[in-house]
């Protein structure tokens, strides 16, 4: 049966009933929430979305600060649903930057006409799932309730912002935002006195970028990363011609390779290649654009340790090369994991920032953070006073963006207290004790190229709520038998990886959050294609792993 004859049906719809204010509602109008909408509308349901924000796209919506943009191809992360879409936008560059993807998500939000289903200024404080009814109750923050059959939870992995816990935070006279909560109005550093707190991935675009205008910058560091060049270029509209011819190869290739990114690893294993060569491969792979020196490395460097040092003392030369000053380059080198065992910031002259006179980097390790003052921040040596204080501090992430809503399932129970005591999942869509709540990349998922992952489970869920239409169940859950047999497949294909010897968000922790101190495996870590085979067995199957009634 198709997604029109669906929508056309003259059988009851025992899907949704009359006294439920939706069939569908969706949290979050992200790259998620705006593609899970227009599959749903053309299933003909009533689908509603509630976005906090006031405008579509998510974490594209949210992350506006300095130098935000891409560390995946642009004309890889896009949509691929729409021949008309992918004929219509051009990209500008190979990495697009934050205000060039949120118009895109705007425009594709216009194309489909999605706004008159999307409520924003929407934040959801709780859902709460009634057993007798089959249903849903959303509560939003300015208390109205909404109810519906299914729940698809579109929150994203990445969108909880959290704060450091230094004593003054409120005190501080100047301008200070989080990188994950940055204004819509444009902050000039133009000879302002700038902090910078935090040097992952979000820290390192915004450092780059501040350090061109800033009168003074003072970068405050817990914990270096391994960075890479990013070697961005514009992209013009011959090679956009281009691109278009090759959409349905970068397609293709993307959901061939294990994180569905342009890169795949080389078969060989590091310390079997001569060392010449070896570092020829590397000198390479440094100059390409993108994450072909993480993802495209030898197929050892994130399980064996010998590989993994030796791939990461040749990053750690480069470092040294580019920076003047040796004890600068020595701060900025990680000593507590490896290369590529968190995830790897892509950077442009961010190592040459700190050459400038205008940029001091402090190791708050030597030299912690106390307060912060009216004035600016203290440390346990000295006093500095700053006109602008940039928190570049990080996400609760993959299950920080649950927590913050009260979610509870059957007989009361309570989704954060549930994964506090263990995380498990079910393909990471469902949770047992927790029907008709679907979740679009949650935990335990295959994250990799975000967009490409949401295509297929928004397209996986759709599927499954269109199969209970034409059979007449309204109400899905996973067997608490398949959930255990699913999460010890993802602890499974976990073991080995260097990845889980680290603390990170990959692996659950954030010391700025409690009871997130102790790692986890929250992540699907076995390649994108088995991902999809193993849920595309289960849809073959008729859903056998699920209770459908």
């Amino acid at each position: 049966m198709t997604e029109h004859d669906i929508a056309n049906s003259n059988r009851p719809d025992t899907t949704s009933a009359a006294h439920l204010n939706y069939d569908v509602i969706i949290v979050g109008a992200g790259i998620s929430g705006l593609y899970q909408l227009y599959k749903l509308r053309a299933l003909g349901l009533r689908v509603r979305v509630f976005e906090a924000g006031t405008g579509v796209g998510g974490t594209w919506y949210w992350n506006r600060y300095p130098g935000a943009r891409f560390d995946s191809e642009s004309y890889s992360y896009g949509y691929s649903f729409s021949q008309e879409l992918l004929d219509e936008w051009d990209w500008t560059e190979h990495f697009s930057p934050q205000p060039q993807t949120e118009r895109y998500l705007n425009y594709m939000a216009d194309k489909f006409d999605l706004r008159p289903d999307i409520q924003f200024s929407a934040r959801v404080a709780s859902a709460h799932y009634d057993d007798d009814d089959c249903c849903w109750t959303l509560t939003l923050e300015d208390g109205s309730r909404h109810s519906c059959r299914f729940m698809v939870a579109a929150v994203g992995p990445l969108s909880a912002p959290t704060m450091p816990r230094f004593d003054g935070i409120n005190e501080f006279r100047g301008i200070s935002h989080h990188t994950g909560l940055w204004p819509k109005e444009p902050i000039s550093f133009e000879g302002k006195r700038v902090a910078v707190i935090g040097t992952g991935a979000t820290g390192v675009q915004t450092i780059q970028e501040v350090a061109k205008t800033a009168g003074h910058l003072t970068v405050f560091q817990r914990r270096p990363n391994w960075c890479k060049p990013l070697h961005n270029r514009p992209i013009d509209a011959a090679e956009m011609t281009e691109i278009r011819k090759r959409y349905p190869e970068i397609f293709k290739h993307c959901k061939e390779t294990l994180s569905c990114f342009m890169h795949t690893p080389d078969m060989r294993y590091t310390m079997q290649v001569p060392e010449d060569e070896r570092e020829a491969f590397w000198e390479k792979l440094y100059d390409t654009p993108g994450f072909g020196f993480w993802i495209g490395n030898f197929r050892d460097i994130l399980t064996d340790r010998a590989a993994n040092d030796a791939a990461s003392d040749f990053i750690a030369r480069k470092i040294r090369q580019r920076v003047d000053d040796p004890e600068t380059a020595e701060l900025l080198i990680p000593k507590d994991h490896g290369f590529g065992t968190r995830r790897v910031p892509q950077e442009t002259f961010y190592y040459e920032a700190y050459n400038q006179p205008n940029v001091e980097l402090v190791s708050i390790v030597n030299n912690p953070i106390e307060r912060i003052t009216p004035q600016g921040i203290k440390t346990r040596e000295r006093d500095f006073e700053f006109d602008i204080i940039i928190y570049a501090t990080g996400f609760d992430a993959i299950t920080g963006s649950f927590d913050r809503i009260d979610i509870r399932g059957m007989n009361g129970e309570s989704l954060k207290t549930k994964w506090r005591q263990e995380l498990e999942t079910w393909l990471g869509v469902q949770v047992a004790g927790f029907p008709n709540m679907f979740m679009v990349m949650g935990p335990h998922t295959a994250l990799g190229n975000i967009p490409r992952s949401v295509e297929y489970n928004v397209e996986w869920v759709t599927d499954l709520i269109a199969h209970m239409h034409e059979n007449d169940f309204v109400r899905a859950e996973a067997r608490p038998e398949a959930m255990k047999d699913w999460t010890r497949f993802v602890l499974e294909k976990a073991e080995g990886l260097l990845t889980n010897e680290v603390d990170s968000w990959m692996t659950g922790i954030n010391q700025n959050v409690d009871g997130k101190q102790t790692r986890i495996v929250a992540r699907f870590a076995g390649s994108a294609p088995a991902y999809r085979e193993h849920c595309d067995q289960v849809a073959a199957s008729g859903y056998r792993e699920m209770r459908l009634d």
